[in-house]
C-alpha cells in the first residue's frame, strides 16, 4: 500500500464523555463552542493513546497550536448524553498535523468500551453522529517559530506517524 493510499484510510480513536451540565443552556442543548473543546479532549487523548502528552511535548520544546478550525453541526447533544469524540490523524507532515473529527451519541455500552480502541475506517462508527470537524496544527517551538518534528522529537513523529498508518509505510 502507498504512503497515499495509508493516508487516506482514517484510524480512529475514541474518548467517552458524558455531557455536564455547565456545558449545556437551559434547553438542555450543549452550546457550540463545547465542540472545540472536545476537539482538544479527542486529540490530547489520541496523543496519549500514543504514549505521549501535551505537557511532555511542550516540557521538550514543541508546541502545536491550532492555525484553523471548521466545524459541521447534524444533531445537538443534550445535557447527560453519553458521547464519544472520535479523533483522527488525515495528514501528516513533519510541519503540520491536521485531525478530523466526529462526535457521536453512544449507548452505555458503546461508552464503556472506548478507551484504546481503534476504529479503521473499514469499521462502522458506534452511535448518532453529531458533529464533523477538521482542525489544522502547525508544530513550533516555544519561540513559536516552525519547527521540523522528525528533527526536535523524534519519537513522537514515530508514535503520530504509527498511530495514522498502524505503522505501516513510509513516513512523510
Amino acid at each position: 500500500m502507498t504512503q497515499e493510499e495509508k493516508q487516506t484510510e482514517l484510524r480512529w480513536y475514541g474518548a467517552p464523555l458524558r455531557v455536564r451540565y455547565q456545558e449545556s443552556d437551559q434547553m438542555g442543548v450543549v452550546y457550540h463552542a463545547n465542540y472545540l473543546n472536545w476537539f482538544e479532549i479527542g486529540r490530547t487523548e489520541m496523543i496519549r493513546q500514543a504514549g505521549f502528552n501535551y505537557r511532555s511535548m511542550e516540557e521538550r520544546g514543541v508546541l502545536l497550536p491550532v492555525i484553523e478550525i471548521n466545524a459541521k453541526y447534524v444533531s445537538p447533544a443534550r445535557y447527560d448524553d453519553l458521547i464519544t469524540i472520535y479523533t483522527a490523524i488525515t495528514d501528516f507532515s513533519r510541519l503540520r498535523l491536521n485531525y478530523t473529527y466526529e462526535v457521536r451519541r453512544v449507548t452505555a455500552e458503546d461508552h464503556k468500551s472506548q478507551i484504546g480502541k481503534v476504529w479503521t475506517q473499514a469499521d462502522t462508527l458506534p452511535g448518532e453522529l453529531l458533529v464533523t470537524g477538521v482542525t489544522r496544527h502547525v508544530w513550533v517551538s516555544t519561540e513559536w517559530k516552525p519547527v521540523r518534528l522528525d528533527q526536535v522529537l523524534p519519537d513522537l513523529y514515530t508514535a503520530l506517524w504509527s498511530a495514522m498508518t498502524g505503522g505501516e509505510g513510509e513516513k512523510a
